[in-house]
């Protein structure tokens, strides 16, 4: 649905709110103004009507207000979902075309062994680019369903896993993702989940980098027995308007720098799986083009007897 369409509806809505406020003023201001000449011959139902008369109004207008309020988030969701089919639907067409053209190529043709070994490395990617986005979508499905189970995990070893799964699915150098986290951060939650969780936030931070990739990986206590995993980026940055609204299902922050379109579940995602361990996320922005952080608080601490994750 386009801004044009969008805005339509929600200027009727406030106009009407508008209207309604402007008449029941009105009124009040009339019945106000006559009020003494009026009370000397008011009986008991005159009052009753007037008090009617002042609820109906009241009734009217948060009828209205909540009617619009309804229209407007429908809308934002219809809008949403569009752009989500949208992306599904690009996200799939895309490298399975792009399979089909190969697999054709191949097949009527006599390539020679490097040309040959061309395709069969872009294919590759094309198929983890379809097992990515199948595995995002079962584990949205996922994390609203599934109850996680409880275990005590260490964070550092989960962390190192996860940024070296990023470097060599993204193509990263060593130092595109530094990680800052004491070899004895212990957390309780299932590893599984809390994986999937981190793994989002990183792909998350790759996609909306500039040209050069940077993301810093903090953990610190937080309070008593809770830890913070800070994930740090230099990117595009998140608008303000946005930093509350970019953990909603099918959201996505459109900018023109961004290395991919993503479904807009990444960020969902995480937070189910961080509520679900008794957590919280919330994410953090200077503004547009400065990059942005997430804030990930966990039940935790540091553990002073444990081994370091090696």
């Amino acid at each position: 649905m386009s801004e044009r369409r969008v805005s339509v509806p929600i200027a009727v809505a406030a106009g009407l709110v508008a209207i309604t406020i402007a008449l029941t003023v009105g009124w009040q201001i009339l019945v106000a103004r006559e009020f003494e000449a009026l009370v000397k011959g008011f009986t008991t139902l005159h009052w009753l009507l007037v008090i009617l008369g002042s609820l109906f109004f009241a009734a009217i207008i948060t009828a209205t207000i909540l009617q619009a309020t309804w229209l407007v988030r429908e809308i934002r969701l219809n809008q949403r979902q569009r752009n989500f089919l949208d992306a599904v639907t690009h996200e799939l067409h895309t490298p399975l075309a792009s399979l089909r053209l190969y697999l054709e190529t191949l097949r009527r043709h006599d390539l020679d062994d490097e040309r040959r070994s061309e395709f069969l490395h872009t294919m590759s990617e094309d198929l983890e680019r379809l097992q990515g986005t199948i595995d995002q979508l079962l584990d949205a499905a996922h994390t609203e369903t599934r109850r996680s189970t409880r275990q005590r995990i260490d964070l550092a070893r989960l962390l190192q896993e996860c940024a070296r799964d990023a470097r060599e699915r993204h193509g990263l150098a060593d130092g595109a993702l530094a990680l800052d986290v004491p070899a004895n951060a212990r957390v309780r939650g299932d590893a599984e989940q809390l994986r999937v969780a981190f793994r989002n936030l990183l792909d998350n931070a790759v996609r909306y980098a500039r040209d050069e990739v940077h993301v810093d990986v903090q953990v610190r206590p937080a309070g008593s027995r809770r830890l913070q995993v800070e994930v740090a980026d230099h990117g595009v940055g998140i608008p303000a308007h946005a930093q509350s609204s970019i953990f909603s299902r099918f959201q996505r922050l459109s900018h023109e720098a961004v290395r991919s379109g993503g479904l807009g579940l990444g960020l969902f995602i995480v937070r189910n799986v961080v509520r679900a361990h008794g957590g919280s996320v919330r994410a953090e922005s200077d503004g547009e083009g400065r990059g942005s952080r997430f804030l990930v608080t966990l039940p935790g601490q540091l553990d002073e007897h444990a081994r370091p994750a090696r």
